[in-house]
């Protein structure tokens, strides 16, 4: 890969808040839901309860009947300083690893990530940040 192509020039949010909209299952770690709940003042359990659904057996965040997250106000995130893990990684998810297409689909409604480039240029910068995300404490 390129020096020069970082996950930062892969990926520059927009903040058009296109990510918050969809059930896609956002996962909520207990520590996001503690996160969480203490920035809103909410119980963990009274925050689950409230503001997650379940799938399989995890916490996703709730969508709102707009179709945004539960979270997402006038496209902006009311929870952005504790936002979830999830989100914190987007777009650089181990799932983009898997086929370099799910990065070209997901750009399509992203307009903050790259595709101008080579395929092995954007499978080497999500791995790049990934692998920086791992040694973030």
């Amino acid at each position: 890969m390129s020096d020069d192509i970082t996950p930062e020039t892969l990926f520059e949010c927009q903040q058009c808040g296109d990510c918050c909209q969809g059930y896609g299952g956002t996962y909520v770690s207990a520590e996001d839901v503690a996160a969480i709940s203490a920035f809103i003042g909410a119980d963990p359990a009274d925050f689950v309860n409230t503001y997650c659904q379940v799938s399989g057996d995890r916490p996703v965040l709730a969508q709102a009947a707009d179709g945004y997250c539960v979270f997402c106000k006038d496209g902006a995130c009311t929870i952005h300083p504790v936002k979830p893990d999830m989100c914190r990684a987007w777009p650089f998810l181990k799932s983009i690893l898997v086929d370099v297409g799910n990065w070209r689909a997901m750009a399509r409604a992203c307009p903050g990530m790259r595709t101008d480039l080579d395929d092995d240029v954007i499978r080497d910068g999500v791995r790049r940040a990934i692998a920086e995300r791992k040694k973030r404490p």
